[in-house]
């Protein structure tokens, strides 16, 4: 398979450095508001977009996606809103791969051949859907990855060699090690575990290695970067969105230039700048 992330990652390869991967959730704080951010995200420094589809239980998710999650349902963002969102984005930006994260009941709600119908007319390039188990490709991973998109599979520390190879066969566009046990927003791993990790997942895949999961200055996103592919960071941005609220949980004007310096950082220091 061939499209928007294999060719960022090869391009990624020539320029000789790591990617910096951002995570946002559609809608967050509001509908307006995270389509400035995330329009916006690219000319910062990101490589790859991920968009979390807001859901009511995101048993994954620490405290910080969890309060985006509950915002921009708040403010009436759907999944249809979220595709509508990367619509709008894809009349300005051909080119930056755009990655839909979160679990798989709003996709079942919403029809699983609708949506990657949808979610292809859109310009989506990748789904990471973190309650769906090899066991269950059936569902969605195998419709999607024979609809033309990227199905990017999550390993942990816990994910051993006998296990990798399930969780591999039929991951696309590259895989994504979550450097820590337990939900997003925690401590990160030591540079040293997170290089022995990447380590043993090339022994099993070709794929780029995103890592992520408690990376949260330009310091950590340059140390996992220069090990990984790309190193991912989330909780941090929205953390960012979150103190860039009024008191009645609408955006300061301040918001999204605040939320662009940050990533701006952060791809400085994948960068070495």
């Amino acid at each position: 398979m061939t499209g928007r992330i294999e060719a960022r990652f090869a391009a990624l390869k020539t320029e000789g450095r790591g990617g910096l991967i951002t995570f946002v959730t559609a809608g967050d704080p509001d509908p307006a508001t995270a389509l400035k951010i995330v329009t916006g995200l690219p000319a910062a420094g990101a490589d790859l977009i991920e968009l979390g589809m807001p859901f009511s239980d995101p048993m994954a998710d620490g405290p910080a996606i969890q309060a985006s999650s509950q915002r921009a349902l708040k403010a009436g963002m759907t999944l249809q809103g979220t595709l509508d969102l990367v619509r709008d984005f894809r009349n300005g930006d051909r080119e930056t791969p755009i990655i839909l994260m979160g679990y798989y009941n709003p996709i079942y709600s919403y029809g699983v051949e609708a949506f990657l119908k949808a979610a292809l007319e859109a310009g989506v390039d990748g789904l990471i859907i973190v309650d769906l188990p090899p066991e269950e490709d059936d569902e969605l991973c195998l419709p999607a990855v024979e609809a033309g998109i990227n199905w990017i599979r999550l390993a942990t520390p816990t994910t051993d060699d006998e296990r990798l190879p399930t969780v591999l066969r039929n991951a696309s566009g590259f895989v994504y090690y979550v450097a820590i046990l337990g939900i997003t927003g925690t401590a990160s791993a030591s540079a040293a575990d997170i290089k022995d990790a990447v380590k043993r997942l090339r022994r099993h895949t070709d794929l780029p290695v995103g890592v992520g999961f408690g990376i949260t200055t330009p310091q950590d996103a340059r140390a996992v970067a220069s090990t990984a592919d790309a190193a991912v960071v989330g909780s941090a941005i929205v953390r960012v969105i979150e103190q860039g609220l009024n008191a009645d949980s609408t955006a300061k004007d301040s918001l999204v230039p605040e939320v662009l310096n940050f990533v701006g950082n952060l791809a400085k220091g994948v960068r070495g700048e």
